[in-house]
C-alpha cells in the first residue's frame, strides 16, 4: 500500500526499453545526437509551435534555469506561498538567478488568485532602484495541493502578469496529470493561455530522469545554454534524457501513465471520504489526495503496511481545521499504483471505526 510519492515509482517498461535501444553504439555528445534532435522536434510538435526546447535531469534545475533566463538578480519572482520553488528547492532559485528574490502569495489558499496577483502588482515599486520589482510570475500546474488551474484561471493570471510586463513561468512537474484532468492539449494549457516558459517534468510520470525547459518566447532562451553549462547541468551523454522523452511521447504513452495515476487517486479519495472520521481537504483533481484523519487511524494504517506522508496543515481551509487528535496526510498515486493496493488501503481504513 505505497502512496508515498510519484518520485519513488520506477520507470515504465516502454521508457526502459527505449534506454536499452539507445545504448547501441556511439552517439554525438552534448545535445548533438540524433535522439536529442528528434526529441526537441517531437516536443515542439506536441506543443504545436516553434518552441525552443532544452533538456536537464532534475526539476530543480529546470525551474531555476528557467527563472535565471527570465529575470535579473535584483528582481522578484512571484509565486504561490506553498510553491515548490519557494519551499522545497532550498536556495537554488536565488543561487541560479544570482540573488533574485521569491515572494509567495495566497499561502492559505490552494491556488493563487487573480485578485491577489492584481492587488500585489498594483502596489508597484515606490522608490526604484531602492525596491525590487516583480519580473516573473511562476505558476505550478498541478499545484502543491493537487489542484488544477482551469484554462480560464490561467488566462486571467497571465493577462494580469503581462499587463505589468512580467514573464510567466509554469512549473510542470505534474504537467501531464493536470493535462488529462482538463482534457485539453499541451498548447491550450501553455502558450495559448499566455505561458512564456515551461518546466516540463516526465520524471514523476514514468521516466527515470527527464525534464525539459521549453521557451515559447525564444528570445528568453538566449542565455540558457551558457547558464546550463555554467551550473553543471549540460549532460555529455544527452541521448539518455532524449530517448526517454521520445518513448514518453510515442503513442501518447504519457497520457496512459497519467490517466492511470489520476484514476487510482480518485478511487482512493472516494474510499477515504466514506469513512466517518476522515475528510478530504480539496477535491482530488490529479494524482494526489489530501485528507485529515485521526492520528490513531493513521498509525493503524501504517501498522497495516500503509506508506504515506503527514503534511503541513498550515494552509488547510478554515472549515477543515485540523484538531489536536488529527493530522493531515498526503497520498500520491503513480503509474505503478495497483488497483488492488487502493482496495487494500480502503479496506484497512474501514476496519477502524
Amino acid at each position: 500500500m505505497y502512496f508515498g510519492s510519484d518520485n519513488q515509482a520506477g520507470v515504465s517498461a516502454a521508457i526502459m526499453q527505449a534506454l536499452v535501444e539507445a545504448n547501441q553504439g556511439i552517439a554525438a555528445a552534448y545535445s548533438d545526437d540524433e535522439w536529442t534532435h528528434r526529441a526537441r522536434a517531437a516536443i515542439a510538435d506536441w506543443f504545436e509551435c516553434d518552441a525552443d526546447v532544452h533538456f536537464v535531469s532534475t526539476g530543480t534545475a529546470a525551474n531555476c534555469l528557467a527563472l535565471a533566463c527570465s529575470l535579473e538578480p535584483w528582481q522578484i519572482a512571484l509565486c504561490h506561498g506553498q510553491a515548490h520553488i519557494i519551499n522545497d528547492e532550498l536556495t537554488a532559485p536565488e543561487f541560479f538567478t544570482g540573488g533574485a528574490r521569491l515572494l509567495g502569495l495566497d499561502a492559505q489558499a490552494p491556488k493563487l488568485s487573480a485578485i491577489t496577483l492584481g492587488h500585489t502588482l498594483s502596489q508597484g515599486s515606490a522608490h526604484p532602484p531602492h525596491n525590487a520589482e516583480p519580473a516573473v510570475l511562476s505558476l505550478t500546474q498541478l499545484t502543491e495541493s493537487g489542484q488544477v488551474y482551469s484554462l480560464e484561471e490561467l488566462r486571467e493570471l497571465t493577462d494580469i502578469a503581462h499587463q505589468y510586463g512580467l514573464i510567466v513561468h509554469m512549473d510542470g512537474a505534474r504537467f501531464t496529470n493536470a493535462l488529462v484532468s482538463l482534457d485539453c492539449s499541451p498548447a491550450e494549457m501553455t502558450w495559448r493561455v499566455g505561458i512564456d516558459v515551461l518546466s516540463l517534468g516526465a520524471t514523476k510520470n514514468g521516466a527515470m530522469t527527464a525534464e525539459a525547459v521549453i521557451f515559447f518566447k525564444p528570445s528568453l532562451a538566449k542565455k540558457f545554454v551558457h547558464l546550463r553549462k555554467r551550473s553543471g547541468h549540460l549532460l555529455s551523454k544527452s541521448r539518455w534524457i532524449s530517448a526517454q522523452f521520445l518513448a514518453w511521447l510515442k503513442d501518447d504513452h504519457w497520457r496512459e501513465l497519467a490517466l492511470h495515476a489520476n484514476q487510482q487517486a480518485r478511487q482512493l479519495s472516494a474510499g477515504i471520504a466514506e469513512h466517518p472520521k476522515c475528510r478530504i481537504v480539496w477535491p482530488t483533481q490529479g494524482n494526489e489526495v489530501f485528507a485529515v484523519m485521526p492520528k490513531a487511524l493513521i498509525q493503524s494504517l501504517r501498522d497495516q503496511g500503509g506508506i504515506f506522508y503527514e503534511w503541513t496543515p498550515s494552509f488547510v481551509p478554515a472549515e477543515q481545521r485540523v484538531r489536536e487528535h488529527e493530522a493531515m496526510v498526503r497520498l500520491v498515486c503513480s503509474f505503478q499504483t495497483k488497483p488492488c493496493e487502493v482496495v487494500q488501503f480502503i479496506d484497512a481504513l474501514h476496519r477502524v471505526k
